[in-house]
């Protein structure tokens, strides 16, 4: 790990990675992210659910990115706190020379990142970025000191621009960064959807108690693929982006959408 010093911890402030922390059942939460996490559930308990779905989906398209795609660099921006199956442990059981770069900005993910983003191999690489997403100029040009630029690397955003409050913003930050990598580089992401009731009365919950979470529609989520080439199926609900042969048949709707594009 990059030696960065860890910032204050803040556990009065709700922050969304201690949130998801909160219902993947993980323990690196405080009182204010509970608050949030229980008022959310309480009106929109499919939450939970959603949380798991879509952490396997980062399994399936990291799999598959590094597997059938030949990609060996990942730039995963905002990457939440160490969970089950993190991208560098999926990317290097595939190619064990796979590099992969983390980006948060929150101190305690800082913190376990030092402890539990270490490689698995021998020969992949695994770094941490303290930086903010809304700075992707700085995560690029600090980027640039691990990965190499000149080969395709795979851009994740795994469910974090609901924090996000303005879509072009949120767009603008993809595109930027999705601009600095090579042809045949990818894109991959997921976010929540505003196609259910209850989904959306969850969100008024969340932005109630002082932590907004814009979600989006289907267009505006296949929107952030212009410019790329989608991979089948397209822009679809996490849990029908190639669910393994065990999910067949049982896949359901959910709240958030996905997709994997590639820069041409």
């Amino acid at each position: 790990m990059t030696d960065q010093p860890v910032p204050d911890i803040r556990p009065d402030v709700p922050h969304g990675a201690r949130i998801w922390n909160y219902w993947l059942g993980g323990k690196d939460n405080y009182a204010a992210d509970r608050e949030i996490a229980d008022a959310v559930s309480a009106v929109f308990p499919e939450i939970v659910d959603m949380a798991f779905k879509s952490r396997q989906f980062l399994t399936r398209a990291v799999r598959f990115l590094a597997g059938e795609a030949g990609i060996r660099q990942f730039l995963d921006i905002g990457t939440g706190l160490p969970t089950m199956q993190n991208t560098h442990e999926v990317a290097q059981s595939v190619t064990p020379e796979a590099k992969i770069v983390y980006v948060d900005n929150d101190p305690l993910v800082l913190a376990h990142a030092r402890a539990l983003l270490v490689n698995t191999t021998p020969e992949g690489v695994t770094e941490y970025i303290n930086a903010d997403y809304h700075q992707p100029e700085r995560i690029v040009e600090q980027a640039r000191e691990i990965l190499d630029f000149s080969q395709p690397i795979a851009v994740l955003f795994m469910g974090v621009f609901g924090y996000v409050p303005d879509y072009d913003e949120a767009r603008s930050i993809i595109s930027r960064v999705v601009d600095a990598v090579p042809s045949g580089s990818y894109l991959a992401l997921w976010d929540g959807t505003s196609t259910s009731e209850a989904v959306v009365r969850g969100a008024q919950a969340q932005g109630e108690l002082g932590s907004p979470y814009a979600l989006r529609t289907v267009d505006e989520i296949r929107g952030w693929f212009a410019g790329t080439e989608l991979v089948e199926p397209g822009v679809v609900p996490v849990t029908l982006w190639r669910p393994a042969d065990v999910e067949v048949g049982q896949a359901e709707h959910i709240d958030a959408y996905c997709g994997v594009g590639r820069k041409p």
